[in-house]
């Protein structure tokens, strides 16, 4: 085990690059089949974890950074979709508390929708650095334009964004006891136009603006 404090786990190697183009001294590696790049960032040491898409995915990729590394904070830097109409594309976010909006077991004992059976509401706390205004993410396995979804999200789970990983890293955060700090670039916003057009056209621009945070942000985080 190489024991690394402050770990990120990410899910596609384009957000992986907002941080480890600030990395000095960098090593690059496979861990259990997934891409794993260490280095110096603001002269602390510090390791990326790249989890690949989806919640099973970003599980496994956390639990790997807990166990790996022995990370003591961990953190997630990537892109989601807005669900604000105030937001703009580039806005950067941080995350207050985490929802999986398709887990669903209140036919079986009643609790609202997204909450794991081990809780008893559906957020899962994040730690927050106060650097970016701080909103609710919503965590699915799919990426769409469905009204329902929009509804569910907003109105009734209170999300401001929503991705495919940030609920499962939390999950997996808040089960270790490990505290976890998520930075988000807003891809794409919902109501505006399809957000899979928004999303291929938005992306390189929400990754530039994210990876100017990245030092600060990493630097803020205790």
């Amino acid at each position: 085990m190489e024991k690394i404090d402050k770990v990120f786990v990410v899910a596609m190697d384009c957000e992986a690059e907002t941080v480890t183009r600030h990395l000095a001294d960098i090593a690059e590696t496979t861990l259990w089949g997934r891409r794993v790049v260490t280095g110096k960032l603001n002269d602390e040491k510090c390791a990326v974890v790249v989890s690949g898409v989806g919640k099973s995915n970003a599980a496994a990729a956390t639990q790997l950074a807990l166990t790996f590394f022995d990370a003591k904070i961990l953190l997630n830097a990537g892109v989601a979709g807005g669900l604000q109409k105030s937001m703009q594309v580039a806005d950067l976010y941080e995350v207050k508390a985490a929802v999986q909006y398709d887990f669903d077991l209140t036919q079986l004992n009643h609790t609202p929708m997204g909450t794991l059976n081990e809780y008893q509401t559906p957020e899962l706390p994040l730690a927050v650095t106060g650097k970016f205004p701080a909103v609710i993410l919503g965590t699915g396995d799919r990426f769409n334009d469905d009204a329902d979804d929009f509804k569910l999200l907003t109105a009734t789970l209170g999300a401001g964004l929503r991705d495919m990983e940030g609920g499962a890293i939390a999950h997996a955060a808040l089960r270790a006891q490990t505290p976890c700090y998520m930075l988000k670039g807003v891809s794409d916003v919902a109501g505006s136009s399809s957000t899979t057009e928004q999303y291929l056209k938005n992306l390189g621009v929400a990754l530039e603006k994210l990876a100017a945070a990245i030092p600060d942000y990493f630097a803020a985080v205790k």
